[in-house]
């Protein structure tokens, strides 16, 4: 049964969050239908029964009231490695968020801070590398400078690393916006 998540909508039917992906279990997603905060899009075929009433599981719901998303997005750990493409920013691969870290572009024992325009995404051997010294003594510059990405970049960069589950239901809700390809 776990293995039946309900895709959120707002009220606009776009996804909550693309990255992470805006999942409710199923349970969740059936206590909302029955209080009336959500309406049901698409349907899963599995049923649930209680002993007065049936119903199939929702499988992609839309929020009844719209919920404004943030302009800025929060400065964290994840965010930056969205905003680099799950990529280091010195030798260019690309990792796994588990095997990624990030540097300080100017190092803290320089006086470098910890915000958007002075860290990026490096994996452990560049970060090693470069240490605790400033990209003209370490010969090692980022790939792009960090900067501050807005929530729309960062929504649009998440739609590129699609979750392991996908289900059919809600492809056209994800992807409603991409342009499509002339045949």
């Amino acid at each position: 049964m776990n293995n039946f998540p309900a895709l959120v909508l707002n009220a606009d039917f776009r996804p909550l969050n693309y990255f992470p992906l805006s999942l409710w279990c199923w349970q969740d997603a059936v206590k909302a239908v029955f209080l009336s905060r959500v309406n049901v899009v698409s349907e899963y075929e599995r049923l649930v029964r209680s002993p007065s009433h049936a119903m199939r599981l929702p499988s992609v719901i839309a929020l009844k009231q719209y919920v404004p998303t943030s302009r800025r997005p929060a400065f964290t750990r994840f965010n930056v490695f969205l905003r680099d493409a799950f990529a280091c920013q010195y030798c260019g691969e690309q990792l796994a968020a588990e095997h990624l870290t990030f540097d300080h572009v100017v190092p803290r024992v320089a006086g470098g801070k910890t915000v958007w325009t002075n860290v990026v995404a490096a994996c452990e051997p560049c970060n090693l590398s470069k240490a605790h010294k400033l990209p003209a003594e370490s010969g090692m510059y980022p790939l792009r400078f960090p900067y501050e990405p807005s929530a729309h970049e960062l929504q649009k960069n998440g739609r590129a690393f699609p979750p392991n589950h996908l289900h059919e239901s809600w492809r056209d809700f994800l992807y409603w916006d991409t342009e499509l390809e002339p045949f």
